[in-house]
């Protein structure tokens, strides 16, 4: 009796395990009659992550009521796969919390995964692998294809196309230059007296005519005279006195250009005369500065009444006042303003770059920063501004536009070690911030290159094209197309590209006037995506033509992927 029940027993069990094995035999038999629904359809990379979206659709009485289903979406690749997370469904006897499908209508679930792109995926398959459980049975299923992968052209971004920022020279060939000097009058006078020519402002502004007449550098632009007259008395006397006392002090200087035998003096022009009768701004102005005890009344006089007459009445009511401006203020009023104008004419280019080559040290800092910019040859412009760091070692121009140069010459460790010094020698300044940017971004550091460039405003178009790459990197493509303008880079091409806007796109390639191979790569892209074949197989002979490299990228880009098995296709990356 015993044996019997233990055998009844045993045939339940395995009856049980038979029924289990064979729901879930069931399930893997009919797994392919499971929809799967990719977004996008041939994966892509942007922002540094594969990002998918999979509508999964399970058919009416497929799903056993008691099984627990672990689907995992897989890119799988040549010496390697990635898995995304997993996601669980189950029947409706289940007990959980998984989404549940329905044994007799079937049902749908939405699932979304995100792994990190690399450069293995660009050719790959997105399968999904399923492990179905049910009671303590499992069984794995095969796994099914759901889509290809991955179109990586977000990662073709040359970080090597982002641009540091030259600290700029102020070099001016012509620098204005002025003596200026005053001759004072007694009141109701306008003849000069010996003492005014005696002073040492006029003997000055004398010798500076005769060594500016002298000095091969210097050109003489003209002379301004400025008469006045204080703002006391009549009007009509003081329009007289003004006109004469602006008359006789033009003819003083006259006579002293002519003493100097300055050329021009004597043309129409050379004179640029002006009087005024009565000067109440600059009797405002001397009061503002004044300590006179009514000073903010008098103030108060001026801004109340616009008429002169009124004023001098106002101001004359305060006697003991008056008598204190007639001493101090009004007398400095009483005078012809001299001002003699001369260009000093710089160093000519041939000279500025032959002294750069033999003798940097007769430069200044603003010669010398000027002098690189005169030619394109790297290796001179290094010289130069080493020079300019030797003779001006505080200046932080100098250091970092050392660095610029060997940036430009591929020379990373030297660059940043250079702009490293220019921030050290003065600290926060827009295109140093800049170029640490550019340092930190070609080392991959895109977290410290933006924090750079955030406090790098000011710094120009190079910041400008540089957040355009870092917008990039970031999958903003929009962000992108804005920083980059209407720049013509790949980088600004590549940025409307991957926005879609590709009549934009090809504008700006065809604006590049570079004859590199990234630009046709570009434009073979574009014709992939628009269905323009010519364009396509054009610009892709052309890539390969300028960079063999490219065609080991074209056989294992999905954006060629309808072109993989095409003749013309192999017949130009083989």
């Amino acid at each position: 009796m015993k044996k019997t029940r233990i055998n009844l027993f045993a045939s339940l069990a395995l009856a049980a395990l038979m029924a289990s094995c064979a729901g879930l035999d069931k399930m893997k038999k009919n797994a392919p009659g499971v929809n799967y629904t990719v977004t996008p359809e041939v994966l892509e990379a942007h922002a540094g992550k594969v990002d998918v979206e999979v509508k999964v659709q399970v058919p009416e009485k497929y799903f056993d009521k008691k099984v627990v289903i672990e689907a995992t979406p897989v890119l799988v690749y040549e010496g390697g796969e990635t898995a995304f997370p997993t996601y669980r469904l189950q029947g409706e006897s289940v007990e959980g919390n998984d989404k549940v499908i329905s044994y007799t209508n079937g049902g749908q679930y939405t699932y979304t995964g995100s792994v990190p792109y690399n450069e293995n995926m660009r050719i790959s398959d997105l399968v999904v692998r399923v492990k179905a459980t049910k009671g303590s049975n499992t069984v794995e299923f095969d796994d099914y294809k759901i889509a290809d992968g991955v179109i990586s052209t977000s990662a073709l971004v040359g970080d090597k196309g982002a641009q540091a920022a030259i600290g700029e020279d102020n070099f001016q060939r012509i620098i204005p230059e002025a003596q200026i000097a005053d001759i004072f009058f007694l009141i109701q006078q306008a003849n000069i007296r010996g003492s005014e020519l005696r002073k040492d402002e006029i003997k000055a502004i004398k010798e500076y005519i005769k060594a500016a007449n002298a000095a091969e550098n210097k050109e003489f632009k003209g002379v301004e005279i400025s008469a006045y007259a204080s703002p006391d008395g009549p009007t009509d006397l003081n329009t007289t006195l003004a006109a004469k006392r602006e008359k006789v002090a033009k003819n003083y200087l006259a006579r002293e250009l002519k003493r100097a035998k300055v050329e021009g003096a004597k043309e129409e022009n050379f004179f640029d005369l002006k009087n005024t009768p009565e000067d109440w701004e600059g009797f405002k102005a001397l009061m503002e500065k004044s300590n006179i005890q009514d000073k903010e009344l008098i103030l108060r006089v001026l801004s109340m009444y616009s008429d002169p007459e009124v004023r001098e009445r106002e101001i004359k009511n305060m006697a003991e006042t008056f008598k204190v401006l007639a001493d101090e203020i009004l007398p400095k009023l009483r005078r012809s303003k001299m001002t003699v104008n001369v260009d000093v004419i710089g160093k000519t280019d041939k000279e500025i770059a032959e002294l750069a080559a033999n003798n940097p040290a007769e430069l200044n800092i603003e010669e010398l920063l000027y002098a690189a910019t005169l030619t394109d040859n790297l290796d001179l412009q290094l010289d130069i501004y080493k020079a300019a760091v030797k003779n001006f070692p505080k200046c932080w121009r100098a250091q970092n536009n050392v660095g610029c140069v060997l940036y430009a010459k591929g020379d990373l460790a030297g660059a940043k070690t250079a702009f490293e010094k220019a921030n050290s020698l003065k600290g926060n300044v827009a295109e140093i911030n800049n170029n640490l940017g550019v340092m930190a971004l070609r080392n991959g550091d895109l977290a410290k290159a933006e924090e750079f460039f955030g406090a790098a405003a000011g710094a120009g178009s190079e910041l400008d094209n540089n957040l355009g790459i870092v917008a990039i990197h970031k999958g903003d493509y929009d962000a992108a197309m804005r920083y980059f303008g209407n720049s013509t880079t790949c980088n600004a091409a590549l940025a409307k590209v991957l926005a879609e806007k590709y009549d934009a796109a090809l504008s700006t390639l065809n604006a590049n006037t570079r004859e590199v191979a990234f630009k046709y790569y570009l434009k073979a892209i574009v014709g992939a995506r628009t269905g323009e074949n010519d364009l396509m197989f054009d610009g892709l002979r052309k890539a390969v033509e300028l960079d063999g490299a490219f065609k080991e990228s074209a056989v294992k880009d999905m954006e060629f992927a309808k072109f993989f098995e095409d003749a013309t296709f192999k017949s130009i990356v083989q």
